[in-house]
């Protein structure tokens, strides 16, 4: 069986090949008729289906593929399966300390969104998902609880107030999809060779910097295009950029240099608001390894893998005293391994209620550089 191809509006049938495709703007833009792809398609340059972003449709598998220009000289970016897809029970009232997201599998199994979400997206290992905690261009500072069963996503709590980041002008909120690369840890035991520090405890944080704006608990399959090294009060602190697969501009990223072509002064932004961001607070500028300078996909894969065995040693239960729950529903041989009526529990007995506290003046306050600081006014 080959999978068929929609091109223009037309089907044609096309055998399936796994290799770029060189002619992949041509065929985006300057083929319009079945005849005129039959014809490209004989090439054997494309499969699939495209979408209207490039992506590729494999029709047996019923699942997007996301390919690179092969003129880049990047290797393939596939998709060999459908990517899982994952549902949220939100739980307590919103803008409260009980407010918690939940994960769910489609077939409504409870997981936990650190240890059950694969960091892979596809057998290459060349895509990840990454669980979206903050939207860009919002201010509440939610997290994955590391500390609770299942680890839903609530809202970080500073002197028992809901937290929020300040507007550090010229930027309001984060600006990016800001999350967590699943099955990661930066282990505090460990001390990290390129920045002198330890880790900070945490799955790995991923900056999508892509056109669409995420929501809160979606698990966005994405490409690593670099890091940087932030050194939040004596800690390692990676950032991770990435992009999602089915951006519009995607296949014109596959590594940090291509970040300032596409997206002129983002990187630049991005190391000022992680350098600025708790001035308001009261807090010293945070620092940077490697001056600030971000590091290519090649040395951000080899870091989130690293966080990755780590994670394993910690679901392994070869580490203990943490602080961290695994309790997880999926992870084969873990100690910490719960029937689905164990992990629903977990769940029931969440709070289900509590005050919603009124809206943040730090959503709309604009924060201004003064003397090389950023006032509280």
């Amino acid at each position: 069986m080959f999978p068929s191809c929609v091109v223009g509006g037309s089907r044609t049938t096309v055998p399936l090949v796994t290799r770029c495709f060189q002619q992949q703007q041509q065929f985006r833009y300057g083929l319009k008729t079945a005849s005129a792809a039959a014809r490209f398609l004989r090439t054997g340059t494309c499969v699939g289906q495209f979408d209207s972003f490039g992506g590729v449709r494999d029709d047996r598998f019923g699942s997007f593929r996301s390919y690179t220009s092969a003129n880049t000289g990047s290797s393939c970016l596939k998709m060999t399966g459908a990517a899982k897809k994952y549902q949220t029970v939100e739980r307590g009232a919103q803008n409260s300390t009980d407010y918690r997201v939940f994960f769910k599998t489609e077939e409504g199994q409870s997981v936990s969104p650190l240890h059950d979400i694969p960091l892979y997206a596809n057998d290459a290992k060349t895509v990840y998902n990454m669980v979206v905690e903050v939207p860009r261009w919002t201010n509440a500072k939610m997290e994955i609880s590391l500390a609770e069963g299942l680890n839903p996503i609530k809202q970080d709590v500073k002197k028992g107030k809901l937290r929020f980041v300040a507007n550090c002008f010229p930027h309001h909120g984060y600006i990016w999809n800001y999350g967590a690369l699943p099955q990661t840890w930066e282990n505090p035991d460990h001390l990290d060779p390129n920045t002198g520090c330890k880790g900070d405890n945490d799955p790995i944080d991923a900056l999508e910097i892509g056109s669409r704006i995420a929501k809160r608990g979606e698990v966005v399959q994405v490409k690593i295009l670099g890091t940087v090294a932030l050194i939040d009060e004596g800690e390692t602190d990676w950032k991770v950029i990435t992009i999602d697969v089915n951006d519009p501009v995607a296949d014109q990223l596959n590594d940090v240099n291509d970040v300032d072509k596409v997206f002129p002064g983002l990187l630049k932004a991005t190391v000022e608001w992680f350098k600025i961001y708790k001035i308001p607070d009261g807090k010293p500028e945070n620092q940077f390894a490697f001056n600030g300078e971000a590091k290519d996909a090649a040395f951000a894969t080899k870091v989130v893998e690293e966080t990755h065995k780590f994670w394993r040693t910690l679901i392994n239960k070869e580490i203990e005293d943490t602080g961290i729950s695994c309790l997880n529903t999926t992870v084969e041989g873990s100690p910490y391994l719960v029937a689905s009526d164990a992990a629903e529990e977990v769940l029931a007995k969440s709070a289900n209620g509590g005050n919603s506290e009124p809206q943040s003046d730090a959503i709309g306050k604009w924060h201004f550089r003064e003397e090389n600081a950023y006032s509280k006014l």
